[in-house]
């Protein structure tokens, strides 16, 4: 088994024809870059950055059920009700159930939460605007621009319902 080891790290390794940039990696490296700014206002705010999302969108969307959660926040269904129980735990949110099917909840930010989101505003909206001293505003309006481009000729390119291409 050794032997075996060894004469395949020595080997040589084959070229593999992978030409493109592997994009995957640059957003993610990309979104550590950006997220590094804002995560000791994070840790201040006492949230993780799932929370952060979750409180940033309902702020943004208003009240929205768990599976709707889950796709605006890029979450999947099992860390959701674990970051809900928390949040709610925290006061940060509350749920309602549907009058008409109560197995239905809808979630919103409660009035701690919007406290809190408008208690660190400030310092977010610094840090946005940090960011795009730093990358310059041009690159920042064309970033959110070729952002949302890509979103929607990819989304169009899925099945109905799922995250998969046709």
């Amino acid at each position: 088994m050794e032997q075996r080891c060894l004469i395949i790290a020595t080997m040589p390794m084959p070229k593999v024809p992978l030409t493109h940039r592997n994009l995957p990696l640059v957003l993610l490296q990309v979104r550590e870059l950006v997220m590094a700014r804002f995560r000791p206002m994070l840790n201040e705010a006492g949230v993780t950055e799932q929370q952060w999302r979750v409180l940033r969108a309902l702020l943004s969307e208003g009240p929205l059920e768990p599976r709707q959660l889950v796709e605006v926040c890029c979450l999947s269904s099992p860390s959701l009700v674990g970051i809900l129980a928390r949040m709610e735990d925290l006061g940060l949110v509350k749920r309602k159930p549907f009058a008409s099917d109560q197995r239905r909840v809808l979630v919103s930010a409660s009035p701690k939460g919007k406290r809190l989101a408008a208690r660190f505003a400030p310092q977010i909206e610094a840090i946005y605007a940090q960011l795009e001293s730093d990358m310059g505003v041009e690159i920042a309006s064309g970033l959110y621009e070729t952002l949302d481009a890509v979103s929607s000729s990819l989304t169009s390119k899925l099945r109905p319902g799922s995250s998969t291409p046709f």
